[in-house]
């Protein structure tokens, strides 16, 4: 790299910006390759200084004749002193049809979960796209995720082999329908991974792991890429439907495109600041998907959500294990739905997901339970999208909620009870299957009215009275007991939620 690239990279320190590098440029060869030489290999090192742009273009000159193009990489990591991010860099790569954000030349990301793969017409490593390599510019993509203050060394090595180009499969997604129970409460799990990102269970693993948890439906949403879509061929069955979607993975946020159309792919090459989110939100939904973002308050570095809610269909509230983190989410959430009952903007519902990667790592902790039509990629995201549902740390507790008014109106999770201001409304909450020591709570938006403990049993039918000039919305909450006995006032870990019933004419 020269001197000026580095003088650049300074000079868009932070920016969701491009490096370009010039291209390695292979020999011209036939379809049959060089009598002499069936494959090519170069390799190519560089420094990055802290500040480098997201992402590093290697653009690779690919002949005809090519089979198979492999590409490996390494970087330093050196010892940084304590507080400090050390080096971590991502890979992928763009195929002849360019690097347009949004364009049709992706094909692949393993992050920094991979150091190599390989792509043929035939097969590919897992997060990465079969078919033809076909003559032009591809490109190497290097994501510098962090840079230490002594920068980031990294080598690139790619290798072309040529051959007859082999015959591509043709991809088998999963149906969009299970036979499913009707109208009826479906659980799922609707955020995990496999050896197809950062995972390291197999598509089979994790379809046993959801069958165990109990769950109806899951969805496949790997970071930044769509190779899993078509690697779970004969694992679906009349009793579990599997939904394809993508964790879209920028420096600002991810998100959860919940059930997009097979095979179809969403970028990810943006910052906040860009203000292109919008646009591709639009995509997830042109591409029938929901747009949730994840762990809104996660720790990790990139996982903070920075782009607004305005273009959320839900909110996961809940990822895997219940953390302080999703303490603050749900109070965030919470403090929204205030908003929407005075009519400052409409409410999005909670789900909860595992984000499970491996063992031990638990499938369906948490799990949404959705009502739905039938168990369908439709009614589910339909069920989804109104809030009608529930989420749960296992498929063990079972809960009901529902608001009743003296008339004998009814409402249930996500809907609204239409009464006049001064008529008593009976909230009504059963739930079992929960441990020792849990207990109930009913919030309002003046914060938790009522409360009582959950018997030994598990089993607890709780009612609690009250009028929609008292109560906007009435949401339940299941909760273990505080590691501290309560002294400082925290509620313990969740163990089950709703989201709100709402109460009064509009």
């Amino acid at each position: 790299m020269q001197r000026r690239d580095v003088l650049r990279l300074s000079a868009l320190a932070g920016a969701a910006g491009v490096l370009t590098l010039d291209p390695m440029t292979f020999t011209q060869a036939d379809a049959a390759g060089p009598a002499d030489d069936p494959e090519q290999t170069k390799t190519l090192s560089g420094h990055l200084p802290t500040g480098a742009p997201d992402f590093v273009y290697v653009p690779v000159e690919v002949p005809r004749g090519v089979r198979e193009i492999a590409v490996s990489y390494t970087y330093d990591k050196p010892t940084v002193p304590a507080g400090t991010q050390g080096n971590a860099c991502d890979i992928g790569i763009f195929d002849e049809r360019g690097t347009e954000l949004g364009g049709r030349g992706f094909r692949g990301w393993s992050g920094g979960a991979r150091t190599e793969f390989a792509i043929s017409a035939e097969e590919a490593t897992p997060g990465y796209l079969a078919g033809p390599v076909k003559a032009g510019t591809w490109h190497v993509v290097l994501g510098p995720y962090t840079v230490a203050p002594q920068g980031l060394d990294y080598t690139v090595t790619v290798t072309l082999r040529y051959g007859a180009p082999g015959t591509p499969r043709t991809p088998v997604y999963p149906p969009q329908r299970a036979k499913g129970r009707g109208r009826a409460w479906y659980r799922g799990d609707s955020h995990l991974h496999t050896v197809h990102s950062d995972g390291k269970r197999t598509p089979a693993e994790l379809v046993a792991a959801a069958r165990a948890a109990g769950l109806d439906f899951i969805t496949t949403t790997e970071h930044n890429t769509t190779s899993a879509h078509a690697a779970f061929e004969g694992l679906w069955g009349d009793d579990l439907l599997i939904l394809t979607g993508e964790e879209i993975t920028t420096r600002n946020g991810h998100v959860v495109a919940l059930g997009t159309d097979p095979g179809i792919f969403i970028d990810w090459r943006y910052r906040a600041r860009d203000n292109r989110f919008g646009q591709f939100a639009r995509k997830v939904r042109q591409a029938g998907g929901l747009v949730i973002p994840a762990h809104p308050h996660g720790t990790c570095v990139g996982c903070n959500w920075k782009f607004g809610f305005n273009e959320a269909d839900a909110v996961e509230v809940w990822n895997a294990d219940f953390t302080p983190d999703d303490e603050v989410t749900i109070s965030e959430w919470d403090n929204t739905l205030v908003a929407a009952s005075r009519g400052q903007g409409r409410w999005l519902p909670a789900v909860g997901h595992s984000d499970a990667h491996r063992e031990p790592q638990v499938v369906g902790l948490p799990q949404t339970v959705v009502l739905a039509d039938d168990l369908s990629r439709t009614a589910l995201q339909e069920g989804i999208r109104a809030g009608r549902s529930w989420i749960a740390e296992s498929s063990k507790i079972d809960l009901t909620f529902e608001a009743v008014g003296g008339r004998g109106q009814h409402a249930g999770i996500g809907e609204r009870l239409k009464v006049g201001g001064a008529e008593v409304v009976t909230l009504r909450l059963k739930v079992s299957g929960v441990g020792p020591g849990c207990s109930v709570r009913f919030i309002t938006d003046q914060g938790q009215l009522y409360g009582t403990a959950v018997p030994d049993s598990g089993t607890l039918t709780a009612e609690w009275r009250t009028t929609a000039s008292y109560a906007a919305y009435v949401r339940a909450e299941v909760r273990h007991a505080p590691a501290d006995g309560g002294a400082s006032g925290v509620p313990g870990p969740m163990a089950a939620m709703t989201n709100p019933i709402w109460l009064g004419e509009h």
